[in-house]
């Protein structure tokens, strides 16, 4: 039944190791958008708009599908109405996974089972307000009442990581993730504006590209003396060339100088500057997060009234394989090629990306990954397809599992969802004969999955 301690949950085989092995795993959430200032603050939600609606634009995304103006989206509508336009939505959306989601956490987090929907709106803003005025309710205590060890932020070369010093003795931990997207972002108009921001953190003029070079490796060190063990980047391919210095340096100065770069220049600069800090991440014993396919702010209605981020994104369709070899191969001849998470936004890649992988695992167990299905593919039959594909073209047991991604205090429920479906797809194997039913043995590569393979991946406090 819908939502049900077995919900997903298919067979007696499913059931055992869900309950016995996947349930009670601490949390590890390495990559998510949670604001450390927020988490050091520990201020209370006004209301649940505010925790669970304010910068979501997954739902967003589903609200303009419905028809709701943008007042009640972004706009300055009042929290109540947003509330209520969502709830009429969601009741729409059987089969999308944010139909799961609203009401798993509805059930989990504030202890709510009736279903959301328009004709209940009211009823469940009083019951969720009320419970977001308990003192267990705030974002630390949240973090803690979903059983999350270790949080991981996104954060800018620039920022100073002054509220993850203040969290430091925390019962979770929380980690600075390094992700320098606006240091590669140079067809910006704001880039030499960043370069002068960089400047001054690092206290190293950057007027030549080996000084960027310099200024970030200066950043990263600051960065891993503060606990980061992880970077992120958000690119929509890679180039098929290999990395030229000397070209990326002819690239830099002609940006420096005023003058226009092509898109090829572009991707090649983008490409190069990549190469520099993988080596970088490499001898800091770094993981980096790799995200492609992601075509940023489609729609420039939005982006213009809006901003980034608010739902204006969609997934590329073109060719990823090649640029990823070329930037492996490159890496792993000069032995500089760094533990590495790669995330397709287009499930067309999974396949090649995981074969791909395996021409240059070496050393460590699972050091390249396919990273969890992400963004418009985390579904179900997403994540299915994630878990598939990396089971029979690469070692399932070693992979690092799942992540929020998420700029909500109230999304770990999405943990809960994975893992079940994880345990599913396991049983399916068994039923099919694939698999030995031998629940320890699977159970193992269960809490592996769930917990132990991200703690031991990434060395979080060494």
């Amino acid at each position: 039944m819908f939502l049900d301690e077995n919900f997903v949950l298919k067979n007696d085989i499913a059931k055992q190791l869900y309950h016995g092995y996947a349930k009670d795993q601490p949390i590890i959430d390495y990559h998510c958008h949670l604001d450390p200032k927020e988490i050091y603050e520990n201020q209370p939600f006004r209301n649940i708009t505010e925790a669970w609606l304010a910068g979501d634009h997954y739902k967003w995304r589903l609200m303009r599908a419905n028809g709701v103006p943008e007042t009640l989206i972004t706009g300055d509508g009042s929290d109540y109405d947003k509330f209520a336009a969502w709830a009429e939505t969601i009741e729409l959306c059987i089969g999308n996974p944010l139909y799961i989601w609203t009401n798993l956490e509805l059930k989990r987090i504030f202890g709510i089972e009736a279903l959301l929907a328009k004709e209940n709106a009211a009823i469940i803003w009083e019951k969720a307000n009320q419970k977001l005025t308990e003192k267990d309710y705030t974002p630390r205590q949240l973090i803690k009442k979903m059983n999350v060890s270790v949080i991981c932020t996104t954060d800018d070369p620039v920022d100073d990581l002054l509220y993850h010093q203040q969290l430091k003795n925390e019962s979770f931990a929380i980690y600075p993730t390094f992700r320098p997207d606006r240091a590669l972002n140079i067809h910006l108009p704001e880039y030499t504006d960043y370069l002068q921001k960089l400047s001054e953190v690092s206290h190293i003029s950057i007027q030549t590209y080996p000084q960027l070079i310099t200024a970030l490796a200066n950043r990263v060190a600051y960065f891993h003396r503060h606990g980061c063990r992880l970077s992120d980047h958000s690119l929509a391919q890679l180039a098929d060339s290999r990395y030229d210095q000397e070209r990326n340096t002819a690239i830099f100065a002609k940006k420096m100088a005023g003058d226009p770069l092509s898109s090829e220049e572009i991707m090649a600069y983008q490409s190069g500057l990549l190469v520099e800090l993988m080596k970088l991440y490499a001898d800091h014993e770094w993981t980096a997060q790799l995200h492609l396919s992601a075509t940023r702010n489609n729609s420039g209605l939005l982006m213009t009234h809006v901003g980034p981020d608010s739902g204006g994104d969609a997934m590329g369709d073109g060719r990823l394989e090649k640029g990823v070899s070329r930037l492996f191969d490159q890496l792993q001849c000069q032995g500089k090629l760094p533990k590495t998470i790669l995330y397709s936004l287009n499930p067309k890649d999974y396949v090649s990306l995981t074969a791909l992988m395996g021409c240059f695992q070496e050393e460590i167990q699972g050091k390249l990954q396919l990273g969890s299905a992400w963004w418009f593919n985390d579904t179900y039959s997403g994540m299915r397809h994630q878990l598939t594909t990396l089971a029979e073209g690469g070692i399932l047991g070693n992979f690092v599992g799942m992540l929020t991604d998420s700029r909500s205090f109230l999304s770990y429920p999405r943990h809960e969802y994975f893992r079940r479906i994880l345990c599913q797809v396991i049983s399916e194997w068994v039923e099919d004969g694939q698999l030995p039913e031998d629940l320890p043995y699977l159970g193992e590569i269960v809490e592996k999955i769930a917990y132990q393979n991200a703690k031991n991946y990434f060395h979080f406090g060494q």
